[in-house]
């Protein structure tokens, strides 16, 4: 009977340690909430950190980082300065176009800036970044697909309910994502 207590002890102790390694690698293989929206165009993902950035390169070939916190979200913690200087350092274009997240509809400004540098080939391909889940981001994909791509308010909002996790779009989204088209 010992023999037996010993082989299934050694069994679990060999699975958790499988299970942490496993746990490992996603966590550092795994970037927050990543998207393709269209392939070598457009990709979306919550704040990167570490070895995203470097995946995000040679995996993606990201050319341009668009950044949707404003500075209030980025005061107390140190991703703001790796992000920048990653991007310098590997010749990556870093574009801050600040949203709050209370009033996260992009305004006019905002929708036009995004959609011209998303017109500019020199600058794809482009991850779109905010936080985790990230209304912002949604919303400026949203800008872009109907505005520049000619995609229906359907279409568009399947794709932008993926962004924020599956939960229905709100009203006021549903409005925001329908008077998109000019």
């Amino acid at each position: 009977m010992s023999k037996k207590k010993w082989s299934l002890s050694r069994i679990i102790i060999i699975l958790l340690i499988i299970a942490a390694a496993a746990r490992l690698l996603y966590n550092h293989f795994h970037i927050n909430d990543f998207r393709v929206i269209e392939p070598a165009v457009l990709y979306t993902s919550g704040q990167p950190r570490g070895m995203d950035y470097t995946r995000l390169l040679y995996k993606y070939h990201i050319t341009t980082i668009v950044s949707i916190r404003p500075p209030s979200e980025h005061k107390d913690h140190n991703w703001y300065t790796e992000e920048i200087t990653w991007a310098r350092d590997n010749s990556v274009r870093y574009i801050e176009m600040p949203i709050e997240k209370n009033s996260y509809f992009p305004d006019e400004k905002t929708q036009d800036d995004f959609i011209a540098i998303m017109s500019d080939k020199d600058n794809l391909p482009v991850l779109l970044h905010g936080g985790r889940n990230d209304e912002r981001v949604a919303m400026l994909v949203a800008v872009w697909l109907r505005r520049s791509q000619g995609y229906t308010a359907e279409h568009t909002a399947e794709i932008i309910k993926k962004i924020i996790e599956d939960r229905k779009l709100t009203k006021d989204e549903i409005s925001f994502t329908n008077h998109l088209v000019r």
